[in-house]
C-alpha cells in the first residue's frame, strides 16, 4: 500500500496524531534548551491547523485551498537579584532540533537586553492545569474537495433560485479545519488538546428597481452535525438580503434599540474589554474599580463555562497553562470577576483568572420576567424603535464608555417591522446602555463565544436625516 493510499484511509485525527507527538517533543526540547542556556524560566506553545476551504461563485467552483500552518513560540525569562525578570520571545515554523536551538538562542539574547519587570514571569505553579481533562473539542468531519464543493454549490444554487430579486452572488464558502494546541512551561506542565471547526456562508446580491443590496448568512460549529443545512443557510441569506431593499434613513430621534442576536455579543464583548486586566492596570477603562459594583440590571447574570461541550471558546487551560474553571462574571448585575492574565494580576496585586487568550464561553442569563420569547416578542415589548442588524465603524471609547457606530436595520412601530433603515448612527454611553437593558431574547446565537439572544436597550440616540 502506497503512502498516499495509507494517508487517504487515515482519519483526520489519526493524521494529526504524529504531528501532535512531534509538537510535544519540540516544546520539551525548547524548554530543555532554555534551561541549559541558564534561563530562570521559560514557556513554549505551538498551535497547528490543517484543512481546506472551497469558494464558489454563480454556482461554479472559484477556489479550492488546502491549508496547513503552525509555529513554535518560545519565551525565555532571566531573573535579576531584586526578583524582577527580563523576557525575550522568538518563534519558528521549523521544528528541527537545529531550528529550535537557534530560536531559543534568539529569545535568550533578547531577554538579556530587555528591561527588567517585576510583574514578568510565568503564571504561578499552583494555578497550572495539572491533571486536566481533554475537553472533547475534536469532531470527525469529511475534509475532501468533493464534499466541500458539494456543500458550497448546494448552498449557492439554492440561494440563486429562491427569489427572482437575487440577481448576482458574492459566492458561497465552506471550510473544514482541525488542529491542536500545545503549551508547556518550566513548571513541568505540558498540556495539549485537539479541536475542529467547520463553517459555511453565502452572500447574495438583490436588486429591485435601481436599488441593490447584499447581505449574508453563515453557520459555524465544531461538530459538523450542528451546522445548518446548506439550503437553510441560503434561505436565511436571501431573506436577509431582500429585506434590505428599499432601505432609507430616518429623522434623528431618541428611541429604544434592539441589538439583533447576530450583534448582541458585541455589547458584551465591550464589557469584556472594559474589565480586562490590561485596561485595568493601565487605567484606560470606564469600569476601573468596579469589582463588586452594580453595572447591569439585578436580573442579569453572566456565567462562564470553559468546558462547554463543543463550545467555540472552550479550553481546559489558558495560554499560560492556568486551569480554566466555571465562574460567575456578573452575578445579579454585579461585577464578580475581572479578566486577568498573570502579568495583569501582578500589576493589580491580584491572581490570574485564567483569561490569557480571551474569554471562555459566556452564557448570558436573564430571569423569566425579562426573557422575551424570540425576536418578535422583543419587538412587541419595544413597541416603537430601531432594530439594529448591522454595525459599522469602531466608534467605541473604553476609557469614557462613549459609544457611536454606524448602523442599519429596521424601523419598528407597534411591535411590527415597518421598513428597512440605513445610513444612521446609534449613540450612547456603555455605562447607561448596560444599566438600561430592558430584556433579552431567548433566540440565543450559538456561533460565538458569547451566548446571548437579542438585547433590548431602553433608549439610545439615533442620528439620521
Amino acid at each position: 500500500m502506497t503512502e498516499e493510499v495509507k494517508l487517504a484511509k487515515m482519519t483526520a485525527k489519526e493524521q494529526l496524531q504524529p504531528d501532535l507527538e512531534r509538537a510535544v517533543t519540540a516544546v520539551e526540547e525548547a524548554l530543555a534548551q532554555a534551561k541549559k542556556a541558564g534561563a530562570s524560566a521559560a514557556e513554549c506553545a505551538i498551535s497547528h491547523s490543517r484543512g481546506l476551504s472551497v469558494s464558489t461563485r454563480l454556482a461554479e467552483v472559484e477556489t479550492v485551498e488546502f491549508n496547513q500552518d503552525g509555529s513554535l513560540g518560545i519565551t525565555v525569562y532571566r531573573r535579576h537579584k531584586d526578583g524582577s525578570q527580563s523576557k525575550g520571545s522568538a518563534s519558528t515554523s521549523d521544528l528541527s532540533p537545529q531550528a529550535i536551538h537557534a530560536t531559543v538562542e534568539k529569545a535568550d539574547a533578547i531577554a538579556r537586553w530587555t528591561e527588567a519587570d517585576p510583574a514578568a514571569g510565568l503564571a504561578d505553579r499552583e494555578l497550572m492545569a495539572f491533571g486536566y481533562t481533554d475537553p472533547g473539542l475534536f469532531y470527525p468531519a469529511p475534509q475532501t474537495p468533493e464534499h466541500a464543493t458539494e456543500v458550497a454549490l448546494a448552498c449557492e444554487q439554492t440561494m440563486l433560485n429562491t427569489d427572482p430579486r437575487i440577481v448576482n452572488s458574492d459566492g458561497a464558502h465552506y471550510s473544514s479545519h482541525c488542529g491542536f494546541r500545545v503549551y508547556a512551561n518550566s513548571h513541568d506542565f505540558v498540556g495539549h488538546y485537539m479541536s475542529s471547526r467547520q463553517s459555511l456562508s453565502c452572500m447574495p446580491i438583490a436588486k429591485e428597481g435601481d436599488a441593490m443590496e447584499r447581505d449574508y448568512a453563515y453557520t459555524i460549529a465544531r461538530d459538523p452535525s450542528q451546522l445548518l443545512a446548506p439550503d437553510a443557510v441560503a434561505r436565511e441569506a436571501v431573506a436577509n438580503t431582500v429585506a434590505r431593499l428599499g432601505a432609507r434613513s430616518i429623522p434623528t430621534c431618541s428611541v429604544p434599540v434592539i441589538f439583533h442576536r447576530d450583534l448582541a455579543h458585541h455589547l458584551f464583548g465591550q464589557f469584556a474589554g472594559a474589565i480586562s486586566g490590561g485596561n485595568l492596570y493601565r487605567k484606560s477603562t470606564f469600569l476601573l474599580d468596579h469589582l463588586g459594583k452594580q453595572v447591569f440590571p439585578t436580573w442579569l447574570n453572566i456565567h462562564e463555562d470553559p468546558l462547554l461541550p463543543g463550545g467555540l471558546a472552550s479550553s481546559p487551560f489558558d495560554h499560560e497553562g492556568v486551569r480554566t474553571k466555571a465562574r460567575d462574571i456578573v452575578n445579579d448585575g454585579v461585577v464578580s470577576s475581572y479578566l486577568l492574565t498573570s502579568y495583569a494580576a501582578r500589576k493589580l496585586g491580584m491572581q490570574s483568572t485564567g483569561h490569557a487568550g480571551g474569554i471562555h464561553n459566556w452564557v448570558i442569563r436573564a430571569d423569566t420576567k425579562h426573557t422575551a420569547t424570540g425576536l418578535d416578542a422583543l419587538c412587541q415589548q419595544m413597541g416603537t424603535g430601531l432594530l439594529v442588524t448591522e454595525l459599522m465603524g469602531q466608534g467605541v471609547n473604553l476609557v469614557t464608555g462613549d459609544y457611536s457606530r454606524g448602523a442599519a436595520g429596521f424601523w419598528v412601530e407597534n411591535g411590527e417591522i415597518q421598513f428597512p433603515v440605513t445610513e444612521v448612527t446609534v449613540a450612547g454611553n456603555l455605562r447607561d446602555m448596560f444599566a438600561n437593558i430592558v430584556a433579552i431574547g431567548d433566540d440565543i446565537d450559538p456561533r460565538h463565544g458569547v451566548l446571548t439572544g437579542s438585547v433590548l436597550v431602553e433608549k439610545m440616540k439615533v442620528a439620521g436625516q
